[in-house]
């Protein structure tokens, strides 16, 4: 099946953003440009008279750049840059979760193009599978506009210079992964996480029993070093991969904000210094302070539900 056949394909309005007037939210359009981050929105923009933003719901696609093939469903009226081609479903009823599955199939052909080889002409021509898999509809199916929302009233982490400091292992006991070789993972259901910075830091799901139990934090220490992820659901680890159980109830929306935190720390690290499981139970991260000393949980689990898309994590703590 080819792009054309499942999507209107257009050029967005190519607009120059050093000709335009920035605001910030939530005045003014999202500005979408070739970037691979963010949703490829790189500004807020005050909209020119004559032109019209593309509607909530369609997909921009990078054309170009370092970025190529980048795509992403905005969730607001957007406009956009040079080589930047806008995708309208030609169902309309094709979910969130189906338009989010294309993004990525059409991201994979990314391969095929470089510097001097521009996606402009051939975009409409790309093959993407004939059907959808049963596992993205089986996916919870959040509206735009809900999953956006912020669950609470928006909140305010306390200025940085009043937060406190504390050893990884103060928090968290850590443990190593376990090596296992390719040829004992069979296809499966249990999740094995690898050093990876995508899909969660899942490398393939195998036939195995769980080494690990949901509801803790997976950092590589080689590879994607740093790459922090909570992990929902019982798993697996590889040996380039360390776990971090809390020590006490902790949310997941309290997990989620932990794993910002620890990334911010990865810069530390690389290929001559390895960010080992000794550095890291040693390693000190900064989070705001409560009155008995200890971080305080509530204030960072707030911050974290009042932003968007917030309304997607459980509410549980396991």
């Amino acid at each position: 099946m080819k792009v054309s056949e499942l999507f209107e394909v257009r050029y967005g309005q190519s607009l120059e953003l050093n000709r335009l007037s920035h605001v910030f939210a939530p005045e003014g359009v999202n500005f979408v440009s070739r970037a691979m981050t963010n949703n490829g929105v790189t500004a807020r923009v005050v909209l020119p008279a004559n032109v019209a933003p593309a509607p909530a719901g369609e997909i921009s696609v990078a054309l170009g750049g370092n970025g190529v093939l980048s795509s992403f469903v905005q969730p607001e009226p957007f406009v956009c840059g040079r080589d930047v081609a806008i995708l309208k479903p030609l169902d309309s009823s094709m979910t969130l979760q189906e338009k989010l599955w294309w993004c990525r199939c059409i991201l994979a052909n990314k391969y095929r193009f470089s510097y001097g080889r521009q996606a402009n002409r051939t975009l409409s021509n790309l093959n993407l599978p004939d059907v959808v898999p049963e596992f993205v509809t089986q996916t919870i199916a959040p509206t735009l506009s809900t999953a956006r929302a912020p669950a609470g009233s928006p909140s305010q982490l306390p200025p940085v210079d009043q937060w406190g400091t504390w050893r990884l292992d103060e928090l968290f006991t850590l443990l190593k992964g376990k090596r296992l070789t390719k040829a004992s993972m069979k296809p499966g259901s249990v999740p094995y996480i690898g050093s990876s910075e995508n899909r969660n830091g899942e490398t393939a799901r195998i036939d195995h029993p769980a080494q690990f139990p949901g509801h803790v934090i997976t950092v590589p220490y080689n590879g994607s070093v740093g790459h922090a992820f909570y992990q929902p659901e019982p798993f697996c680890a590889g040996d380039d991969v360390h776990v971090l159980v809390p020590k006490e109830e902790l949310s997941a929306a309290t997990l989620l904000g932990v794993c910002t935190i620890i990334r911010v720390e990865k810069y530390r690290f690389g290929y001559g210094r390895k960010w080992h499981l000794g550095r890291m139970k040693e390693t000190k991260v900064r989070l705001p302070k409560g009155k008995n000393n200890g971080p305080d949980w509530k204030v960072l689990e707030d911050y974290i539900r009042s932003l968007p898309f917030s309304s997607l994590v459980p509410v549980d703590s396991n």
